[in-house]
């Protein structure tokens, strides 16, 4: 496991949260019910290193109705500007739930999310989609080789 490339990680990881840079999406991909793989692109609420990160949703949401059938998730957050020197691809595979804790849902809020869920952090229909890594696929220097390893 390299040290260097978890904590090159978890820098670019953070500069994608919607706190940072809003409207930055990342791929999360979920099963369907027939148990193909799905992918779209979303903001990150919070993230806890590449150990966690949390996503807001709608409880009446593909995203949410896939993670509750199936928690098996994958997160991929990637960039392919040689130009400036950014080119990275860190993939994280593990388990999502969905989460309607009002004390997790008010830490995960971001400006933004009202225009989706119009009654704030109480908004029926608001949750958290909280993605925890098992295992790692890193490329963040192009320089090194891939690190993967798990938790």
């Amino acid at each position: 496991m390299s040290q260097k490339a978890i904590s090159k990680s978890e820098e670019i990881i953070q500069s994608k949260t919607a706190a940072v840079n809003m409207g930055v999406g990342v791929a999360l991909s979920l099963l369907d019910h027939e148990g193909y793989p799905t992918t779209s692109t979303l903001s990150i609420s919070r993230a806890d290193g590449i150990r966690q990160i949390t996503f807001g949703g709608s409880l009446d949401s593909n995203k949410a109705k896939r993670a509750k059938e199936n928690g098996r998730a994958s997160v991929c957050i990637f960039d392919d500007d040689y130009e400036s020197g950014k080119y990275y691809n860190i993939t994280l595979v593990g388990d999502i739930e969905v989460v309607t804790d009002t004390a997790l849902k008010k830490e995960t809020w971001y400006q933004g999310l009202e225009e989706h869920f119009p009654e704030g952090v109480d908004d029926p229909n608001y949750c958290v989609l909280k993605f925890t890594t098992k295992r790692y696929n890193l490329w963040v220097d192009m320089d090194e080789e891939e690190t993967t390893g798990s938790f």
